[in-house]
């Protein structure tokens, strides 16, 4: 029960990465105030959105990945909900990839190599006061 009163305090962000040394970045810069659950592909990424969908706070995307790619896992959630942040973190960062994900149903894009700086702010927008 006090571990149920803790998580409702502490957002939960879904992560898509295929890459476990990325990931593992991730979860040191934003673990400590944020519960994060692990997809290493769209399609667990759509999956776990679909069982973890209440909680949810906000979603990083990863584009290229296996099976299912970061444009049609993000196609897969708007379906599901059409407000729930999904931020691209990608080394695709040319202006021209800008325009397809921001057109494509992302709310931002963090680039790679990701900053420790870049994310903690971005996740202090999508969930204030973390």
């Amino acid at each position: 029960m006090e571990s149920e009163q803790m998580n409702e305090f502490r957002p939960l962000i879904l992560v898509a990465e295929d890459d476990d040394s990325n990931f593992k970045l991730i979860k040191a810069i934003i673990g400590k105030k944020c519960d994060i659950e692990w997809a290493k592909n769209g399609q667990e990424m759509v999956e776990l959105f679909q069982q973890h969908q209440e909680r949810t706070k906000a979603m990083l995307m990863d584009i290229k990945m296996p099976e299912m790619d970061g444009y049609e896992a993000t196609a897969a959630i708007r379906e599901l909900s059409s407000d729930i942040p999904i931020v691209a973190v990608t080394a695709f960062a040319y202006p021209e990839d800008m325009r397809r994900i921001l057109s494509s149903g992302f709310n931002g894009c963090l680039p790679k190599p990701v900053s420790a700086e870049s994310l903690k702010k971005k996740i202090s927008e999508l969930c204030p006061g973390k």
